[in-house]
């Protein structure tokens, strides 16, 4: 998919896993139940061990399926350059990288970097970031979105942390434009419990839809 393509899925799907696992093969098997509760837009992290083999290994399993692979927690030009290479569709940062926002750029691949600030957010606009990620969602309320948006109404936040299904209806009433989703939805996989992944899965799904 083009850039803008993929840019205009992660609006209309809004629900982004966020990845973290202790091993391969459990980062494997998290995207897998995940997808199975109907969560199509995938970050793996780059806090998982072989994260960037994930990615290649998850290209190829979900290649011509409703699924999009990208790369999230990229530090640096030379990892998102890495994840590029083995299939990441899209490139998330924690803050804002300008080398990494001139590779994603230079080939067309979407890079949606972190912001805390009104001086963060202006800077990644200048960039040309066409999704800024709020992080760490859990310091701040939804409301803090209209906040931004108030002097900055053309940019578009994806909350990233303490986004929950009792919650995530209050974030896109405020403005996301998307959801990143973590922690809350695959606790499960702690206990090796994937199913429960799944189900949380669904849960999110369902709540968006309302």
């Amino acid at each position: 998919m083009d850039k803008i393509d993929i840019i205009k899925r992660i609006m209309e799907d809004k629900l982004v896993a966020v990845i973290r696992a202790e091993s391969k093969e459990q980062g494997l098997k998290v995207v897998d139940a995940v997808q199975k509760g109907g969560i199509k837009l995938i970050e793996v992290t780059m806090t998982v061990p072989g994260a960037v083999d994930i990615i290649s290994t998850l290209t190829q399993e979900y290649k011509g399926k409703d699924v999009v692979i990208g790369a999230g927690t990229v530090l640096d030009s030379e990892t998102a350059r890495l994840c590029i290479l083995a299939g990441a569709q899209f490139v998330v940062s924690p803050s804002f990288n300008e080398p990494t926002s001139t590779l994603c750029n230079r080939y067309r691949v979407p890079y949606l970097p972190g912001a805390m600030t009104v001086n963060e957010i202006i800077e990644c606009l200048e960039h040309g970031a066409d999704i800024i990620k709020l992080f760490p969602g859990n310091l701040y309320r939804p409301e803090t979105i209209k906040d931004f948006k108030a002097p900055l109404p053309q940019a578009n936040f994806m909350p990233t942390g303490g986004v929950s299904v009792d919650n995530i209806a209050q974030w896109v009433k405020a403005g996301a434009v998307a959801i990143g989703v973590g922690g809350s939805l695959t606790a499960g996989a702690k206990t090796g419990d994937y199913d429960a992944v799944t189900r949380e899965a669904k849960r999110f799904i369902e709540a968006l839809s309302q």
